[in-house]
């Protein structure tokens, strides 16, 4: 029997999906290295709300334009993924940023969508084999070793921006987890949309109260850096992203974001002059390697 709904269903456009994918990585891969540049001229609470101010006034224009109704059932749980996505991730990011190199930051944060996975299984219910949760292990095992190894050289061997970077990590993941299941009733793109509207009040207050006189004199190169974080790590890297897993399909895509440890660190080379030795490279291939493999679990 033919399935003529099959016939009808126009089939996705791989390629332009790849891109877009991409286009999302890239974009987020950049994030790390063009926050560090931002706070040579910037405090890291000015950046994390003046970013998110940015992005929501494109995010409003966006809503206003598509007659999106700015009002939502879901409201709740959307205020509750701006405050990890929105407010958690970006400042503790920005800490972070102050005391280790992107690329170190970049290696740690590759483990986040296996961090994710976890999250998901522990808040949301999902089952995940027991080889899963051996890879996680194993992956968190060698996070922690590389961030010990790769310390500030006190007795503890981890610099506090790990820590900052682990708060990070777990704001990220919670937000993700979140963002998905809102992501179910309504497309990817609106959830981001709706989490920077619904929080511009606390947005606005932020970059009102992180502001400083000395900030009307930043270099080119910050104010280039603040609004790439904005609009692009904010706003349309979600857009990119999200409309890539829903042409493309999660199972497909979702594999290009085993390039973003790898897009950091290669702009943390070229955009900051960061040394990449071997201990950071093949701590981001097998780290790289295991979300390859949680990925097929």
């Amino acid at each position: 029997m033919t399935d003529h709904n099959n016939l009808a269903r126009p089939l996705p456009n791989m390629p332009l999906a790849y891109l877009l994918g991409f286009a999302g990585v890239a974009i987020f891969g950049i994030t790390l290295p063009v926050t560090r540049l931002a706070l040579a001229d910037f405090s890291p609470w000015f950046i994390t709300f003046a970013r998110a101010l940015l992005g929501a006034a494109a995010a409003l224009s966006f809503l206003l334009m598509t007659g999106r109704n700015l009002r939502h059932s879901e409201n709740g749980r959307i205020f509750l993924a701006g405050l990890f996505l929105i407010f958690g991730f970006p400042a503790f990011m920005a800490l972070a940023m102050q005391t280790v190199p992107a690329s170190h930051g970049g290696v740690v944060l590759g483990f986040l969508p296996i961090a994710t996975a976890a999250i998901a299984a522990l808040i949301a219910g999902e089952r995940h084999s027991p080889r899963f949760w051996l890879l996680c292990i194993t992956g968190a095992v060698i996070v922690t070793a590389y961030s010990l190894w790769k310390g500030d050289g006190t007795s503890t061997g981890a610099s506090l921006g790990d820590l900052w970077l682990l708060f990070a990590g777990l704001c990220a993941s919670s937000g993700y987890v979140i963002s998905g299941k809102l992501a179910r009733s309504m497309p990817g793109w609106e959830v981001i949309c709706r989490t920077l509207v619904l929080n511009l009040p606390l947005i606005a207050a932020g970059t009102w109260f992180s502001f400083e006189p000395t900030f009307l004199s930043a270099s080119p190169s910050g104010l280039i850096a603040m609004f790439y974080l904005g609009l692009g790590s904010m706003f349309l890297g979600f857009f990119a992203w999200n409309s890539a897993l829903a042409m493309g399909g999660i199972a497909r895509i979702g594999q290009v974001q085993l390039l973003q440890t790898f897009v950091t660190l290669a702009a943390s080379a070229l955009i900051l002059g960061e040394h990449i030795d071997a201990l950071t490279l093949i701590t981001a291939i097998l780290v790289t390697a295991l979300i390859f493999l949680t990925k097929r679990s």
